[in-house]
């Protein structure tokens, strides 16, 4: 997919852009090289998946928890924390993700999980002198160690046609989810929506809603198997647009958050709340959506909705992915930030040290 002349024009930004447009081919990239590719056959003795990562290498396993939610045959819960779970034992899966490899945190989940004898399983990028990269090879752990060529900025947030497809086809691999046949139309689909978000006019949606979100706060709103894709844009609003966002997850949102939009007064003219629409979402969600925009357009608070197209969940999940990380790149351009760079998340590793 080609950049237009107007996205080239900061090489920073470019590379930004270049990682987004590249989705498709990340896919296409994972399903290539893990065709053939075997685990050991003890790992399908587990009774629970640990996904042991950080920030944007967390993402992944957000994401399938909850797209997969009513077919995965064990539970996979998120660890962001050095320390693993007190149930890890030799019958958990502990999935080790971190795009560096050099994260602290996952190094420390890795001791811990080797001296638990969990099965342990690798997601991380080839790259010099990464870590947990060493640590696979010289303890024979398995996993997707991956070139991440069409990444060119470097940063794990836009690296998740690799973690999540990764993660997705090792997992079906051990029967833990069952995967559509039909990958490659997914493919095509991401390629074709690409075309139409790269062009930087009003007709594209992710343009649209950057502009909407221009000097506001965002409240991401979506409920069900998009909560984990909530996280991922909340995450790239953050580091990608430098401008905050955070989200709230429906049904449960309707039970705490409705009575907090009154104050403070310059909610009304500070906060965006966007939310994502799905008639895959169950029929009470559906209208919990269209209650909850009711009640912040009573708080006279400004909100934008998005209706999702994709057939199936696994599709929306990608459409989302797709759009949002578009959206934070338009958004980026629009507050003058450089969206290839985290300098305050590089001072505060800096000051670790």
């Amino acid at each position: 997919m080609k950049i237009t002349e107007k996205l080239l024009s900061n090489q920073n930004k470019n590379k930004v852009a270049e990682s987004i447009s590249l989705l498709p081919e990340q896919l296409k990239q994972v399903l290539a090289d893990l065709a053939d590719y075997q685990l050991p056959k003890n790992y399908r003795q587990i009774n629970r998946i640990v996904v042991a990562g950080m920030g944007g290498s967390n993402l992944a396993g957000r994401i399938a928890a909850a797209v997969f939610a009513d077919d995965l045959a064990v539970p996979l819960l998120i660890c962001a924390d050095y320390d693993l779970p007190a149930f890890v034992d030799r019958e958990t899966l502990v999935v080790l993700s971190s795009y560096s490899g050099n994260t602290e945190e996952t190094l420390a989940a890795a001791v811990e999980a080797e001296k638990r004898n969990a099965k342990v399983l690798v997601i991380t990028a080839a790259a010099k002198n990464n870590k947990l990269a060493n640590a696979m090879i010289s303890r024979h752990w398995p996993g997707y160690l991956f070139t991440a060529d069409d990444n060119p900025s470097g940063q794990p947030r836009l690296a998740l046609g690799y973690t999540l497809f990764g993660l997705l086809v090792l997992l079906a691999k051990l029967d833990v989810i069952n995967l559509p046949k039909n990958l490659a139309e997914f493919i095509i689909d991401l390629t074709d929506a690409g075309q139409r978000l790269i062009l930087p006019s009003l007709a594209n949606p992710a343009v649209k809603i950057a502009r909407a979100a221009i000097g506001k706060q965002l409240v991401l709103v979506g409920g069900e198997f998009l909560s984990g894709n909530l996280h991922a844009w909340r995450n790239q609003c953050n580091e990608t647009a430098k401008n905050f966002a955070t989200y709230l997850v429906l049904p449960d949102l309707n039970h705490y958050a409705l009575e907090g939009l009154k104050f403070p007064a310059n909610n009304k003219k500070d906060i965006l709340f966007i939310f994502i629409d799905s008639v895959l979402y169950s029929p009470r969600v559906q209208k919990r959506s269209l209650l909850t925009q009711q009640v912040v357009k009573k708080n006279q608070i400004k909100s934008y909705a998005h209706q999702l197209k994709g057939k199936t969940k696994l599709a929306q999940s990608l459409e989302l992915l797709q759009l949002g990380a578009w959206m934070t790149f338009y958004l980026a351009q629009e507050n003058k930030a450089d969206p290839s760079r985290v300098p305050m998340v590089d001072w505060f590793k800096d000051q670790l040290k």
